[in-house]
This record gives C-alpha cells, structure tokens and sequence, in this order.
C-alpha cells in the first residue's frame, strides 16, 4: 500500500506543489474501491476532480474533492432495472462444467457492452464539460478501464492514464501491456482454474488465450468508433489503453497465483479505514460469546 502512496505522488507532485487529479470511475464495487484513494489525495493537499453522471447507484460527492456530474439519458429506476436484469441473465447460466463456464464467457461479451458503454456519449459529446476539464491541465487522470469512457478522455486531455481494476472480463490489462500470459501456466479470468491445470483444461484455457483479442474487440466494437470520432483519428481502445503510465490491479500479489506482469503493473489492495465499535456493538459481541 505506501508503494500504490509513493508512485501517485510522485506523480501528482512536484518539489513545491500538489497536483492535480481528474478521476472518471465507474459504478458500484469499482467506485467504492477508488474512493478511498480519492479522498487520502484530497487529503495530501492535491486537488481532485471527480466526474459522474448524474444518475448513479454509488457515486456522489466525496471529501477534499470537487465532483463535475453530466446528464445521461436514463433514470436510475432504468439503471436498476437494466443492471438486474443483465446480472440476472449472467447468473442465470449453468456453470457447473468448463463447458459451461466458456459459454457464460461468451454470452457476457453480449451483455456487458451495453452496461459499459451507457456513460461514454454522455461525457465525451459533452462539449462544454469536456471543454472545462482541458483548462484545469491535469496531470494525470485515475480511471477503471471497466468503463472504456475514462480512457478515451484521458487521451482526449493528453495526460497520463492511471487504470484501476480488477479480472477485466477481458484481460484487457494483459493485452494492452503485451503481458506474456502463458496458455499453460496462466489461467484466463473466471475460467476457475488454478496453475496447476490438466490436459483438457490446459486446451481449454489456450482456445480461451487465443479469444481474447477477439473477445475485447467485441466488447470495445462501439468504443473504438466512439474513440475514432473524438480524437479525429482512426484508434482503438486497445491501442489507448497501450500507453498506460500505471496500473493498479486490485488485488494482493501474496494470495494470487504467480504470473508476469510489466514493471509498470503493482498490486493495490485498498480499504477504508474501519470505524470504532460503538458501545452498543461491544456489548452485543460480548453476550454473544
């Protein structure tokens, strides 16, 4: 954790002065798991610009930081309709086989695209926002590339791309990075094996390995164009996302399988500081036991 502290202030800062941060996150698990960051930079004197929409599950304002929201064209009883009845379709699939578990994979790239895209037109055809946030001169943005809209506005501002994430559907950090990922050693994310793989899931994970540029580019199909069309050139959301300065993978190096990664790719386990037990909690604990 006090390395995930050091890069982002040597990032940030400079001998004199704090920085300044434009944060675009996504929804849910992936906001909660930013926010603590956000804040403690706050903290630190560096000013931080938080971006949403409107609508939302979790987001809002938070401390030591400055939130800009833009309109989107859903209500949030649609937002809550549309997420259950997608996390339904994608809990509803048998996964008791590998078989399985390789169709779930495929009806995901389906399903997923629609939930991640739902932000991106909204802020970057937003001319007047997209306009203000070029004059604060960031200097670097923090994003979950789960939501492919961060990155693209990150290119737009031509500052330094930190990504945050965790299992990208995928693995669009391995691809990005040109990470070797051996076939026979490294499981693909949610595939559920370990490194220690037998003959068939050794095949199963290699036909999943050669996929993956296929999967993320269907996934990304509507990104891309939506990319191309900001920044006036012919792009793509994997070349975008090749030129990460960092990234911050969401989970602990000790408890993971080992596998490669780049130099430019650490483990950041964050979590909120917890909060004293009231008076109340210590006694129920206490008649518990």
């Amino acid at each position: 954790m006090a390395s995930l502290w050091l890069l982002l202030d040597l990032l940030l800062s400079s001998s004199a002065e704090a920085g300044k941060l434009l944060l675009i996150p996504s929804d849910g698990s992936h906001w909660l798991g930013m926010k603590p960051i956000v804040e403690e930079l706050g903290r630190r004197g560096n000013q931080v610009v938080v971006v949403i929409p409107e609508v939302s599950l979790s987001m809002g304002p938070s401390e030591q930081t400055t939130t800009l929201t833009y309109p989107v064209n859903y209500t949030k009883a649609e937002l809550e309709a549309n997420l259950a009845d997608q996390l339904n379709t994608i809990l509803s699939i048998d996964i008791s086989t590998d078989l399985a578990k390789f169709q779930s994979f495929i009806i995901s790239l389906d399903v997923l695209p629609m939930f991640i895209l739902r932000n991106t037109e909204g802020l970057l055809f937003n001319k007047d926002l997209m306009k203000k946030l070029q004059d604060y001169n960031f200097d670097a943005i923090l994003t979950d590339p789960f939501e492919p809209v961060g990155a693209i506005a990150g290119e737009y501002l031509s500052v330094p791309a930190i990504y945050m994430l965790i299992n990208h559907p995928c693995g669009v950090d391995t691809l990005a990075s040109q990470c070797p990922a051996p076939a026979s050693y490294v499981p693909q994310a949610f595939t559920h094996f370990t490194d220690h793989m037998n003959l068939w899931q050794r095949n199963l994970n290699l036909v999943r390995t050669l996929l993956q540029p296929m999967a993320c580019g269907r996934m990304f199909a509507r990104a891309d164009e939506i990319a191309s069309h900001v920044l006036q050139r012919k792009t793509s959301m994997m070349e975008i996302m090749s030129r990460a300065a960092l990234w911050f993978l969401r989970f602990d190096f000790a408890v993971e399988f080992p596998r490669p990664v780049m130099p430019n790719m650490i483990g950041a386990t964050v979590s909120q500081k917890p909060k004293p037990l009231s008076q109340a909690s210590l006694l129920q604990c206490v008649n518990f036991q």
